[in-house]
């Protein structure tokens, strides 16, 4: 089914809001998508023509199994595109979200699974969120701790819970990616701050705010 840039967008959004099958409000989507919420209205009603999505008034928006199905052909396209990004032409984590934004609009069946097969079929994007392989299938990953409640002192930076451009140029700029190693020094009581160190580098305290967001698992 061919889809317009603004339909792919309400589709990805949707399944990004959506927990479970819990119906997401028009509210929330406008928000995500910086829009108004009339103009969501009226998407839903294409969406539903379209039989991408369940909609009632005043009931919320739920994707229909062939929604989920396109939403998970656009998450994969766009991870991938990151990967390509992160690990071909060396961009830092922290650049590839707005390109691979546009990148994942790109159709093409052949072209993504020729990307993926490039890219020796990854199960992670360079963040740490899971790529659905060709059939819409999501490996399971381990359970991962943030930093903040880790309570071994040798971990890897298995991912990020937030990903904005803010947070992951700061951690770029300190040397924290997918797969850093690091060794919890202290942790501070006062302000729940925790000292961290990284291998050839000095020791470095990040804010309780910071740890919370970075996903880890033991060594």
């Amino acid at each position: 089914m061919k889809l317009t840039v603004a339909e792919e967008n309400y589709i990805k959004s949707i399944y990004k809001l959506q927990d479970g099958s819990t119906a997401v409000n028009t509210n929330a989507i406008a928000y995500e998508l910086d829009t108004k919420p009339a103009s969501v209205t009226d998407m839903a009603k294409k969406l539903k023509e379209k039989r991408l999505i369940d909609y009632e008034k005043y009931q919320g928006i739920t994707l229909t199994t062939e929604g989920r199905k396109l939403a998970l052909q656009i998450v994969r396209r766009h991870r991938l595109w990151e990967c390509f990004l992160v690990e071909k032409l060396s961009f830092s984590w922290d650049e590839v979200h707005e390109i691979a934004e546009e990148l994942e609009h790109v159709g093409s069946e052949k072209l993504v699974n020729r990307l993926s097969e490039f890219l020796g079929n990854p199960t992670t994007d360079p963040h740490g969120d899971p790529i659905p392989d060709a059939q819409g299938k999501i490996s399971k990953s381990k359970q991962l701790v943030s930093l903040d409640k880790a309570t071994t002192r040798r971990l890897e930076v298995a991912g990020v819970s937030d990903q904005s451009s803010a947070l992951l140029e700061f951690l770029h700029a300190k040397g924290v990616k997918l797969g850093t190693q690091i060794d919890v020094i202290e942790r501070y009581e006062f302000d729940n701050s925790v000292e961290i160190k990284i291998k050839n580098q000095p020791a470095f305290t990040i804010s309780e705010q910071v740890s919370k967001t970075i996903m880890v698992k033991p060594l």
